[in-house]
């Protein structure tokens, strides 16, 4: 029997909540509600606002559980509350969008009582749709490795290079058994740049760490590597937001931590039960993060000494339009050798 709709005060606007006795984690049973979810969303929104401040999000939406039917909503609907805001975005398509903007802890509980369980922030703030202020880092595992190799290239090889560059990452659990991290940039640079200085920084963990990195867009190159998605900067792709809650069983959490945190982090400990205490106890390892933009310029550096070394752009999403400057987009087991260099580039005939 669904429960009745109430009304809460979320810093002063009144948010329509409705079936919180649903539930949305069948292994948490009772402490898996949509009402708990949406308690836990209360209980961190403001540390999600400071981060997601005039970002566009989409809604990763479960409205029967996350065992039900998956929506992931770019748009927010025709009808929806006089205090949500909302921005333009553009797709690689060239269509447009007006996704949430969060401004307020409300549109975070909004978007909860719509079944969201986990947000996703683009890389850039209302306006300027068109020029990212994060580069982002996606430490993926690939089958055959986990979270503790994440670990270890995170902390072994990519903290190092980034203190080499002069640089500052700020590290967070993916809720799964990734890693991710941040870098706050300044907003001098496109979609373009970003990307391929993403590319450049990927490019020198994986010659540091080669038997434990790859940069390989294609599975079947990978091999039981620590993937570096380096399309993750790429226009329309989007991360769990920090402070977010995943689809897993035990309700896990994207969790932001300082780096000596991560040496001896386990994703597992981090879910929607035990986030609210473990962030009141102790000062917001980010909270400096918007504080000193910093310059893409010695990865753009590295992106022209790459194509020095004959190493030009990477494959795009196959959803992504023909982009300048990139490779054809063809499998490697269905290349003809005769046709391609010894750095995987066309030999142009």
């Amino acid at each position: 029997m669904p429960t009745r709709a109430t009304e809460i005060d979320v810093d002063g606007i009144k948010v329509r909540v409705t079936n919180r006795d649903k539930v949305y984690f069948p292994k948490l049973g009772r402490d898996g509600t949509k009402g708990a979810m949406i308690d836990y969303y209360l209980a961190v929104a403001d540390r999600m606002v400071a981060l997601l401040r005039d970002r566009p999000v989409h809604l990763q939406r479960f409205p029967d559980g996350i065992e039900g039917e998956e929506i992931y909503q770019k748009r927010v609907p025709a009808k929806h509350p006089d205090y949500l805001q909302t921005c333009t975005v553009t797709f690689p398509s060239g269509r447009t969008a007006d996704a949430l903007k969060i401004t307020h802890p409300a549109a975070v509980i909004w978007a909860a009582q719509m079944g969201s369980v986990t947000l996703h922030p683009w890389q850039v703030r209302c306006p300027d749709t068109e020029h990212p202020d994060e580069l982002r880092i996606d430490l993926d595992p690939q089958p055959g490795t986990g979270f503790a190799e994440a670990r270890s290239v995170a902390i072994d090889v990519l903290k190092p290079l980034l203190d080499e560059l002069g640089l500052v990452g700020y590290p967070k659990t993916s809720g799964g058994r990734g890693i991710h991290v941040f870098l706050r940039i300044s907003t001098e640079w496109d979609f373009i740049a970003v990307r391929r200085a993403g590319i450049a920084l990927a490019r020198e963990v994986e010659r540091r760490a080669p038997d434990a990195v790859t940069t390989s867009w294609w599975k079947e190159e990978r091999g039981k590597r620590i993937f570096i998605d380096y399309n993750q900067n790429a226009r329309d792709r989007t991360f769990a937001s920090p402070y977010s809650v995943r689809k897993t069983p035990i309700a896990t959490v994207s969790t932001p931590l300082t780096w000596t945190e991560l040496a001896d982090a386990d994703p597992d400990d981090f879910t929607m039960a035990t986030v609210p205490d473990f962030v009141a106890a102790r000062p917001d390892p980010w909270a400096g993060i918007d504080d000193n933009p910093q310059s893409l310029t010695k990865l753009l550096e590295m992106v022209e000494a790459d194509e020095e070394r004959g190493l030009g752009d990477l494959p795009y999403p196959p959803n992504y339009p023909k982009m300048p400057g990139e490779p054809p987009r063809v499998q490697p087991s269905k290349k003809v050798a005769a046709n391609w260099d010894e750095h995987g580039n066309p030999i142009r005939k």
